[in-house]
């Protein structure tokens, strides 16, 4: 608490602490910038009228600082023209003398509250930057590597970005952390999928419309390209857009603004642009159902992800990851997979990707009832597609040692076939090195075709 009267910080002193609030008290401006600057308070009272250095000298210097408190402002001399320069400077309120403490209190309690607020909102953005980071991307395999790479490259330019992959390769998950590593991150990511909405919808979400601009529209309301102002507009499955509102795409990609449906005026926005689609838009073009123009502009940067059929050394990775997750979400305790069950994700092609794997890691982790899940509670599709493992061999009854042996011998025989019998890529699809995988062959007998 700042103020020159030392009536008056007595008074405010005897009322905080009687609140139970812990109170440092500055008698001028220049000291109570040399306790702000030591000590992170939750609200500062400031006198506007001091001498030596004022409280809008005050508050204009809380401007520079990385991290100011919530600033209530006092006065004897109030007036509009102050209160105005106050608030343009950062303060929370502006309370006259003579105040009632009621008053005073009131307003303490909500600076707080702002504070609370705005500290939680910097941990949910920081939180949600964690977690949309490509590094919690998972995946070790060549192909996720260079995607990874990529990522990093194009997430601080300002390009249109077209990510290209299969349903459920994890489009929208690329594109959040395109935006979560950009200089955008604190400004709104904003998803549609195109694929999802009648065309006669779809350009009033995305370009908001004017009220009367159609039957049912009794008020104005906003686009989505207005709400991501600023952030990130994400189009999945762009390719299913019409002819018509692909040529308004293409004007507030190359102008940088739009017009409401049914309106007159001009709309500026900026706004970054990643499109997804999981056909071949170029064969869409020549086929007439996609604009070539459009095509160039979102084809600038293009990040191409994987199918999971071709990146089984991620599947291990991936199937630990859901484990853990749906363990947590069911409040059971972690659950591992068998031998048996990780095989028959191995040997399985996945045409519904990472989706799909997630959806049978769900299944699973719900209708096993031990902490071993076996395959037998994957889906029948999944067991069916794969060779016998050990959950389901007909060599049950031998020793351990056996059972254990054949099972290694299957899964290498597995990998060799999977890479041609090329040792050095089986040895990476088994996360293990090539002189290992080779000792391994030779154990086991297993011999080159």
């Amino acid at each position: 608490m700042a103020d020159d009267e030392e009536i008056v910080r007595e008074v405010l002193s005897t009322l905080l602490t009687s609140e139970n609030y812990s109170v440092d008290l500055a008698h001028n401006g220049t000291q109570a910038l040399e306790k702000v600057r030591e000590t992170e308070y939750g609200v500062v009272l400031l006198d506007l009228m001091m001498p030596d250095v004022d409280g809008l000298s005050v508050l204009e210097e809380f401007t520079r600082m990385e991290a100011s408190p919530p600033t209530i402002v006092l006065t004897a001399f109030g007036s509009i023209e102050k209160a105005v320069k106050a608030t343009k400077l950062g303060a929370f309120d502006f309370i006259t003398k003579p105040f009632k403490n009621d008053e005073i209190l009131l307003a303490i309690k909500n600076a707080l509250s702002h504070r609370h607020l705005l500290e939680e909102n910097i941990r949910l953005r920081e939180s949600l930057r964690a977690k949309y980071n490509f590094r919690n991307i998972i995946g070790k395999s060549a192909p996720m590597q260079q995607v990874f790479d990529l990522i990093s490259q194009v997430a601080p330019r300002r390009s249109t970005v077209l990510i290209q992959g299969e349903s459920g390769t994890g489009k929208e998950l690329v594109a959040k952390a395109i935006h979560a590593a950009s200089s955008r991150a604190d400004r709104p990511f904003v998803a549609i999928n195109c694929g999802n909405i009648p065309s006669e919808l779809l350009e009033s979400e995305m370009f908001g419309h004017v009220r009367g601009a159609y039957t049912g529209a009794t008020t104005a309301k906003k686009g989505l390209f207005e709400v991501a102002d600023g952030g990130t507009l994400f189009l999945d499955e762009v390719a299913t857009i019409s002819l018509e509102i692909q040529a308004k795409l293409l004007r507030v990609i190359q102008e940088r603004e739009f017009r409401r449906l049914g309106g007159l005026e001009n709309i500026k926005v900026d706004v970054r642009i990643i499109a997804a689609t999981n056909i071949d838009l170029l064969e869409a073009v020549h086929e007439g159902r996609f604009r070539d123009d459009l095509y160039y502009r979102l084809n600038v940067i293009v990040v191409k992800i994987p199918p999971l059929r071709e990146r089984v050394e991620d599947i291990s990775l991936l199937a630990d990851h859901f484990i853990k997750k749906y363990c947590e979400e069911n409040e059971r305790e972690r659950c591992v997979l068998s031998p048996g069950a990780l095989g028959a994700l191995m040997d399985y092609r996945w045409p519904g990707n990472v989706r799909e794997l997630e959806n049978a890691i769900e299944r699973a982790v719900v209708l096993a009832p031990e902490k071993v899940v076996t395959a037998e509670f994957l889906p029948k599709h999944v067991t069916s597609s794969s060779s016998p493992t050990p959950d389901q061999s007909p060599d049950e009854n031998l020793p351990l040692k056996e059972r254990v042996t054949n099972f290694e011998r299957a899964i290498i025989l597995s990998a060799l076939d999977k890479t041609d019998w090329n040792q050095k890529k089986a040895a990476e699809l088994l996360s293990v090195n090539a002189t290992t995988l080779s000792e391994k062959l030779k154990r086991l007998k297993i011999k080159n075709r």
